[in-house]
């Protein structure tokens, strides 16, 4: 485990972010952190904080710093309805910001997305080459594949030009994203050659990761998690990791009574 220095920076785009990162020259991969529907939150930094303690650089910008009632936005009474080009934006910004930080590796990138922004990490990979994507519990309900205003290519078109494996951890509990979402998702990434490792976790509800919300959150899928995460990302940014190998892994569990329609809404 690393020691970490933390700061907070402006992104050239006006973008608040916090910054965690391990002691020492590097130069270390760089992760950035998509928040969930809250915003830049105390677990998302805590997140960020834990990141780098496993040896990543790690930027964790305010992507809805555009929001005007941050309070409401933090509570979850309003939400920030960010647009694909919006995303892809906001994270050449946060990129940018490390061009003089000598221990961040630029070379070495992945992209996470939680929650609301789960899809955003496979927008901007389909646009701009990084080293890998994660996804927690996002990108893969009904409405992610739908074309609309702020989503004006199919999610189908941006896994076929993806140049990097993807994570993702669901959860059988799930209110929004059901296994046949997830196993969508899943046949998307290999119709397309796509490198992926992918967990579907028994027990575990919507933002189960989340250990400030006492009704979703469940430590050991956590626990779980959070170790196949940074065991992907260990092995895909890795010097010697080949990109021209693919690689496909799914884990899922589930009871033999699995019915989508009885997951609810946690708190």
């Amino acid at each position: 485990m690393h020691d970490v220095i933390t700061s907070q920076i402006h992104c050239a785009n006006g973008m608040p972010a916090f910054l965690a990162r391990p002691k020492g020259n590097g130069p270390f991969p760089v992760y950035i952190f998509m928040h969930e529907r809250y915003g830049l939150v105390e677990h998302t930094l805590d997140l960020a904080r834990r990141c780098a303690q496993d040896g990543f650089f790690v930027l964790a910008p305010d992507f809805f710093f555009k929001h005007p009632d941050k309070a409401a936005l933090n509570a979850g009474q309003s939400r920030y309805d960010m647009t694909d080009q919006e995303s892809i934006d906001y994270l050449n910004a946060a990129i940018a910001s490390l061009s003089k930080e000598p221990s961040a590796d630029l070379t070495r990138i992945a992209v996470g997305g939680y929650c609301q922004t789960g899809r955003h990490p496979l927008v901007f990979a389909s646009h701009v080459k990084i080293s890998a994507v994660v996804i927690w519990y996002g990108a893969a309900s009904k409405r992610e594949w739908a074309i609309n205003e702020r989503q004006p290519e199919t999610l189908e078109a941006m896994i076929a030009r993806l140049p990097c494996p993807v994570f993702g951890a669901f959860g059988a509990d799930d209110h929004i994203i059901s296994r046949e979402d997830v196993t969508r998702f899943r046949n998307a990434l290999e119709a397309n050659g796509k490198s992926y490792d992918i967990h579907f976790y028994r027990g575990a509800p919507h933002g189960w990761l989340n250990d400030t919300m006492p009704g979703r959150y469940r430590k050991a899928q956590a626990e779980a998690g959070w170790a196949d995460q940074q065991a992907f990302l260990t092995r895909v940014l890795a010097s010697d990791f080949n990109p021209d190998q693919r690689f496909w892994s799914f884990d899922a569990g589930f009871e033999s009574n699995y019915d989508f329609s009885k997951n609810v809404r946690l708190e």
